[in-house]
């Protein structure tokens, strides 16, 4: 599949994101290595540590499926769901990555215009890992 193409799904994901506190929806789009795309969007809650990023509801979902073997993920976000700036993932979101991914892993962000595309191993160099 394309970076393009998963934008356009990350992007779909993003419509979908429960944001009611932060106005800031995130949707994302994780490639497993079957060809199937896991959509995933951002879930607030009043209390804010319960709030899910849309990069690990896609994690989540993809593994409740039985895929735990991954290509890529793009991610898009923005105030009131405007896309206007890179939507890097969170620290958090990164570990997760990682938990599943090689350090080659492409992950693309999307500011409305242009594709940045990086890998695992420069957005988290010398990851925790127990590998």
């Amino acid at each position: 599949m394309r970076k393009e193409e998963l934008i356009g799904n990350a992007m779909t994901a993003m419509k979908n994101a429960y944001a009611p506190y932060s106005k800031f929806t995130v949707g994302a789009a994780l490639l497993g290595a079957s060809g199937k795309v896991y959509f995933g969007c951002n879930v607030e809650n009043a209390s804010y540590g319960a709030t899910t990023c849309a990069e690990r509801t896609a994690f989540c979902s993809a593994v409740a499926h039985g895929e735990k073997d991954f290509c890529s993920i793009a991610i898009v976000g923005g105030k009131g769901g405007r896309v206007e700036k890179y939507c890097p993932p969170c620290g958090i979101c990164r570990q997760i990555i990682s938990e599943f991914c090689k350090k080659d892993f492409k992950i693309y962000l999307y500011n409305g215009v242009e594709i940045k595309t990086y890998t695992l191993e420069e957005l988290l160099p010398e990851s925790f890992d127990l590998r």
